[in-house]
């Protein structure tokens, strides 16, 4: 049997396409850096988004001061809104929703912490997940 050579060359355009992707987005990471104008400084910003259509406003916040706070006493943001999301079973899904948004050091304890809130969250609600996001800002206070 012999090789299509086209289907060959399509797939290695697409490999080298995809890693030099790869280096312009590892490569943006130091501009980012010497982007942030004095005072300000590059830190981790994490968006935890909740669905909070079974979770009364009591509930919630019992949970922020429990959970969320006491691991992250510097400062947080809670934004309310409206989320959608196809469920597993083909409908849609629409609830309230709420984003926690966290400026901090980037480290494994920070990401334990994270993952911790988002573990104990799931269990406490019956919730299927709760969608994280990672990016990095200029910060300053």
């Amino acid at each position: 049997m012999t090789p299509d050579f086209q289907h060959v060359a399509t797939q290695t355009k697409a490999t080298v396409r995809a890693a030099f992707l790869l280096f312009l987005v590892a490569a943006a990471g130091p501009a980012i850096a010497s982007n942030c104008v004095p005072p300000a400084k590059m830190m981790a910003r994490t968006e935890l988004l909740f669905g909070a259509g079974r979770v009364s406003d009591v509930a919630w916040k019992r949970f922020l001061a429990r959970e969320v706070t006491r691991r992250f006493p510097d400062g947080l943001t809670v934004l309310e809104g409206y989320g959608q999301w196809m469920a597993p079973h083909g409908t849609l899904a629409k609830e309230r929703s709420r984003v926690l948004l966290i400026w901090h050091e980037r480290s494994d304890s920070t990401d334990r912490k994270l993952d911790a809130i988002r573990a104990i969250y799931k269990r406490q609600f019956r919730q299927a997940s709760v969608m994280r996001v990672d990016g990095v800002d200029c910060v300053s206070f």
